[in-house]
């Protein structure tokens, strides 16, 4: 079984940190004020995509801290190698070399659990201190809507992850326009898109290019 990249783990953390804070209970509505210390739809999308930038680099400075890279970037090119040879294998249907690799089935799975868990530790380590700047930081700074997109982005069927305002919940107050992107999700968004950047700047990519 082949892990997720670090791009791939952080996208995964990034959408269920905001499954969380949409989920009913734990918010009491859209994040974000009606009346925000932040004036303005352009310095609240900029601020944010700021405070997505310096967010990655605290998690990048986590990962580098907790994470031996020389020893994870040997994992990830030693189960890789595998990985590769073993398909060749089964595309060539050499029963003789699949059995030979098979006898290191149990220990590239350790290597890849050693992997998955170098990779999850630096995220827990920083998932509290995100909540808490969500929750009793950001909301009083900007607006509930921060920025507009041409199209709808509520890919996902249902209403419970909404990236945009539907026509339905244009009120005037929290959306006045249709497909107005809210402040988490525009979070979301900057920190998917900075993400991959800085993880090549600070080299705590998993990139073996």
């Amino acid at each position: 079984m082949q892990w997720g990249t670090t791009m791939e783990l952080n996208l995964i953390f990034e959408f269920l940190n905001s499954i969380l804070l949409q989920i009913p209970g734990i918010s009491s509505g859209p994040l974000g004020s009606a009346d925000p210390i932040v004036k303005g739809m352009i310095p609240s999308a900029i601020g944010i995509v700021g405070i997505a930038i310096a967010l990655n680099l605290f998690n990048s400075a986590i990962r580098k801290k907790m994470v031996d890279q020389d020893k994870l970037r040997r994992l990830m090119k030693d189960t890789r190698a595998w990985q590769k040879e073993r398909m060749t294998a089964f595309r060539a249907k050499d029963q003789e070399k699949i059995n030979e690799l098979n006898k290191k089935s149990a220990y590239m799975n350790k290597m890849n659990m050693e992997l998955m868990q170098m990779n999850m530790r630096p995220m827990m380590i920083t998932f509290i201190p995100l909540i808490l700047i969500f929750y009793f930081v950001l909301p009083p700074l900007f607006a509930y809507t921060v920025a507009v997109s041409p199209i709808s982005l509520n890919f996902i069927p249902g209403d419970w992850f909404q990236l945009t305002c539907t026509a339905e919940k244009v009120d005037g107050n929290i959306c006045k326009h249709e497909n107005e992107i809210y402040f988490w999700a525009w979070y979301f968004l900057a920190s998917i898109a900075f993400s991959g950047i800085i993880m090549r700047v600070t080299k705590t990519t998993m990139d073996l290019n």
